[in-house]
């Protein structure tokens, strides 16, 4: 799938810079700072590095729609999975309520690397509580400070890294003045660095291979995309965003923005807008950028992410393999 990336960009720009005030520079700062006395009593993501993860594998979980529809998390709960559970902060409540918790998988892992103050609500459910104590959490220097304190309440043990967001800026980039604030006391190596992809799906991706140094991610409920199914009304809402738009539905550039596209891998259609037409597209090239041995496998069984170096299957074809 071709896509505008200059017009993608200036959507980006748009959202992300004028539209949100959450995700802008200034609570990247005002985030970090208030995060810093933490960072620099807790635990590096890097120490993560050591964790012994049979068979060298990780299932990354997204919240998209195909984890209901396909009955994802019932399938994972009655498998033999021995690799590692990486849980999408968005996906958390629902994945522990279904039985996907660290007593049945010990080696879970939680990421958030949103800003925004709503993440808080990814934490806050009886059921975090109860499990919190045995979850590892990997938090970005930048992530609220809120969400950040009300895992850490559950008795969730704290690992951090910084998410790249500007380290082409050079010497003055946040980027650069946020490793060498971290470097001055206790943490002299710094924190580990992971490119983002602007959402959390595709940080724990990179989290799986670059920090816990597994070969082999395995994808369930990363669509990146909408169903076919799915109305214009919910489609527009995406991030809250979407529907400040104001580009006209019958016009060319509509047409760019949201495109409907086939998977002709899962042999299905969806919808993206703008924001996933930009998370996909970064994901798809970080996976083709990838060292040869690392796998990636798609079971999402639906979404827009396909192509090179991508192996798609269902799910319980690879939970049956895998258990083989």
């Amino acid at each position: 799938m071709e896509i505008n990336q200059e017009e993608i960009e200036k959507v980006m720009k748009k959202v992300y810079y004028e539209f949100d005030t959450e995700v802008s520079y200034k609570i990247w700062v005002k985030n970090f700072a208030q995060n810093l006395e933490n960072i620099w009593a807790e635990s590096s993501a890097k120490i993560l590095e050591k964790e012994k993860i049979d068979e060298k594998t990780a299932i990354v979980i997204g919240r998209g729609p195909s984890l209901k529809k396909h009955d994802h998390l019932e399938k994972l709960l009655d498998s033999n999975f021995k690799g590692a559970i990486i849980c999408t902060d968005g996906a958390l409540i629902t994945t522990l309520k279904k039985g996907i918790t660290p007593d049945r998988f010990p080696n879970f892992y939680v990421v958030t690397v949103d800003p925004r103050t709503e993440t808080i609500k990814f934490y806050n459910d009886e059921i975090v509580m109860k499990y919190g104590n045995k979850i590892k959490g990997i938090f970005s220097t930048v992530s609220n400070p809120e969400t950040v304190n009300k895992a850490r309440k559950t008795g969730m043990k704290i690992f951090w890294f910084h998410s790249l967001v500007d380290y082409n800026e050079g010497e003055k980039s946040f980027n650069q003045i946020s490793a060498l604030m971290t470097r001055a006391k206790n943490h002299e190596n710094g924190l580990p660095a992971i490119q983002t992809g602007g959402n959390v799906g595709t940080s724990s991706w990179f989290l799986g291979w670059k920090i816990l140094n597994c070969n082999t991610i395995v994808l369930i409920g990363i669509n990146h995309g909408w169903e076919e199914t799915d109305s214009w009304e919910t489609i527009m809402t995406h991030n809250g965003m979407c529907k400040l738009l104001e580009i006209d539905k019958k016009s060319e550039t509509f047409d760019k923005l949201f495109p409907k596209i086939y998977n002709p891998d899962f042999h299905c259609y969806c919808i993206l807008d703008p924001i996933f037409q930009y998370y996909s597209a970064g994901l798809k090239e970080f996976i083709s950028r990838s060292p040869e041995n690392i796998k990636t496998i798609n079971a999402t069984e639906g979404g827009c992410i396909f192509g090179k170096r991508i192996k798609s299957m269902k799910f319980i074809d690879f939970l049956n393999g895998h258990t083989k």
